[in-house]
């Protein structure tokens, strides 16, 4: 019985089965690549300040974050939002005052993202909606104000501004931190009015300050003419005292002296001022009548005198 006759070659059989090998290695490697790609898409690295806002099939779920966090790809749609606080530069915007004045005002805005999940859902542009909602709020708060109350009252312009972005921002859940006005520009002749009543005020407080000094180098000069005839007084009644009081010792002095002398003392004195007219060229005197009571005690003295003679001449 015949057969037919197939020729086996041991080489192609080799050569299809490292055919297969290669083939089964570029496909575990093809495999591999796209496990770490999916794995890559996957996993989401969420910094400390960042939150993932997870859309799965279009529904919002809870927020996520920080650390690795798993999503699905092409079911899964994540959004980060940045926590950290940042500012909005609101540039130069016209308002007009409560007295009809235009002044430019610019001011920053500092804001940070309270709920990631309603910084997303509830606004598509923050930045451009809460810069609308700032120079609307802005014209409002200037519109009650004055001109004056606008350049002297910042602070309080900043309160008001931020009081009412926070409320309208609120509900987009972002929180807004601080409002500063950086400028102020008012219109150029209420600028060089200013400039004019500053140059008063200045001038003003020169005059006041040199009529303050003029007041009290005048007072300073009346005190001490004051404190001058005060001493000057009290120098005069001290030396009017010290003369009064020498006087007197001096008075005493003579009475005291004059107790001590008797009648025949005073004789001699009367007796020495006739031997000095006497001797004086003059040829006439003029006596008071008072003067014979000056020589009566000499009738006495000459009296007694005679008496005692003739006694002795018995």
């Amino acid at each position: 019985m015949g057969g037919l006759l197939v020729p086996f070659d041991i080489g192609s059989v080799t050569a299809f089965q490292g055919a297969d090998l290669a083939g089964a290695a570029v496909g575990a490697f093809f495999f591999v690549i796209v496990v770490l790609v999916f794995l890559f898409a996957s996993l989401k690295v969420v910094k400390e300040y960042e939150r993932i806002v997870n859309f799965r099939l279009g529904k919002a779920q809870a927020e996520k974050g920080p650390g690795i966090v798993v999503v699905i790809p092409g079911i899964d749609k994540p959004v980060r939002v940045d926590l950290r606080e940042r500012f909005l530069t609101i540039p130069h915007q016209t308002c007009i005052t409560k007295d009809n004045a235009p002044v430019d005002v610019d001011f920053i805005v500092y804001f940070k993202v309270a709920s990631a999940a309603d910084s997303v859902i509830r606004v598509n542009n923050f930045e451009g909606a809460a810069m609308g909602i700032a120079t609307t709020t802005l014209r409002a708060v200037i519109g009650d104000i004055i001109l004056d109350e606008v350049l002297s009252k910042r602070e309080e312009i900043n309160a008001v501004l931020r009081t009412k972005l926070d409320e309208v921002t609120t509900r987009w859940g972002v929180k807004v931190t601080n409002v500063e006005i950086r400028e102020i520009l008012p219109p150029k002749n209420v600028t060089d009015a200013m400039i004019l009543q500053m140059s008063a005020e200045r001038s003003r407080r020169a005059v006041v300050i040199e009529a303050d000094g003029r007041k009290t180098a005048t007072v300073t000069i009346a005190e001490g003419d004051k404190q001058s005839a005060i001493l000057r007084s009290e120098g005069a009644r001290q030396a009017a005292i010290l003369n009064a009081e020498g006087y007197a010792q001096a008075l005493s002095t003579i009475f005291g002296a004059a107790k001590g002398i008797d009648e025949k003392t005073l004789m001699l004195q009367y007796l020495d001022a006739l031997r000095a007219l006497g001797a004086s060229p003059a040829t006439k005197f003029i006596l008071p009548l008072e003067f014979t009571e000056l020589i009566r005690p000499f009738r006495g003295i000459l009296a007694s005198a005679e008496g005692a003679a003739k006694g002795d001449g018995k």
